[in-house]
């Protein structure tokens, strides 16, 4: 199935400046026995680029045709999300709202402003914040209710959601990357992605499915446990399959969770990612980021260690981009 004929309904506003690389990772590949390549969605030209950028081609091509002038939005204080919609609205002439969350604990100074931070006042957002970092019908609520004062002063808000309940239009883009991986490297035995809110890994999930293309989607968590991620993604591949008129089961029968890179928990490193982090950089020269793709790597290097990815088997990580939120972690990684 194409993604003409999947996706040809679905308003969507160009952000990417094209199909990203897939680059092969040949020190890394030698010392794992396996062949290792990298979808380098850290390079998809918009704001410091990031998976996100996929993602909000749909939310913003759908606030288009309602004719929104203000984008709403809610992410942790160091959220790649909130900065991509920042710059996405930027490139747009669209004013952005980005609502700051407590999600991390315990945090440097610097976490709250350099990094992400700084880039998305950089690009003119206004900025909110919001107590609680575990809360998702109460994050959109406060949103919501900006959003009734947004309009007030005569704009037009749309309001991006965290809470499962709304349409999850974000992951029609991985929908995308999942066919644009196949077109690119047909044979591939094993994709591994980041698994947070679900629409990066539904949407590259439902992609090589539809593609006709077996591989196994690890999605490595980053957020919560292996079982309250896999009822998540059941719920997301659900909505995913309603809007695209397909079958869910298929799908749902394909997670594959793995957190035992999680601990201690979102945003916070360990040891493990920590080591992970530094093995790609001082391998390959490719910087990953503390929250998402370091524990991606992190999950990717136990699935080999586990036997779950097996020797010469051809492997697809998604580099998911966050690179600026390196720098709001310069205590947690003063030992370096």
């Amino acid at each position: 199935m194409t993604e003409t004929d999947l996706l040809a309904q679905f308003p969507r506003a160009r952000l990417m400046s094209g199909v990203t690389p897939l680059e092969r990772l040949d020190r890394l590949s030698a010392e794992l026995g396996i062949n290792l390549w990298l979808k380098r969605d850290d390079l998809n030209g918009l704001g410091f680029g990031g998976n996100k950028t996929r993602q909000l081609e749909f939310y913003f091509g759908d606030a288009q045709q309602k004719g929104a002038d203000t984008i709403l939005i809610t992410g942790a204080v160091q959220s790649n999300y909130v900065r991509s919609a920042a710059a996405a609205a930027a490139r747009l002439g669209m004013q952005s709202v980005l609502q700051l969350e407590e999600r991390v604990p315990d945090m440097g100074a610097e976490y709250y402003s350099s990094g992400n931070v700084l880039l998305a006042k950089l690009l003119g957002a206004e900025h909110m914040s919001y107590p609680e970092g575990e809360d998702e019908a109460g994050a959109d609520a406060a949103l919501h209710a900006r959003a009734d004062a947004v309009r007030a002063e005569g704009r037009t808000p749309y309001v991006i959601h965290l809470g499962l309940h709304h349409p999850p239009l974000g992951a029609l883009g991985y929908v995308v990357a999942g066919q644009e991986i196949c077109a690119q490297m047909p044979d591939f035995d094993v994709a591994v992605v980041a698994s947070g809110s679900g629409a990066t890994h539904g949407g590259l999930l439902t992609g090589i499915a539809v593609s006709g293309v077996p591989a196994k989607v690890f999605g490595v968590c980053v957020r919560r446990d292996a079982e309250q991620q896999a009822a998540r993604m059941r719920t997301v591949l659900e909505k995913l399959a309603d809007l695209l008129g397909i079958d869910p089961e298929p799908l749902q029968a394909r997670i594959e969770i793995w957190d035992r890179a999680l601990a201690p928990g979102y945003g916070k490193l360990s040891d493990k990612t920590q080591a992970a982090l530094e093995r790609m950089a001082r391998t390959e020269g490719i910087f990953l980021d503390p929250v998402y793709t370091a524990k991606t790597f992190a999950g990717l290097l136990d699935l080999v260690e586990t036997g779950q990815i097996r020797p010469g088997q051809k492997v697809v990580m998604v580099h998911t981009g966050g690179l600026p939120a390196l720098f709001g972690y310069q205590s947690e990684m003063a030992g370096l």
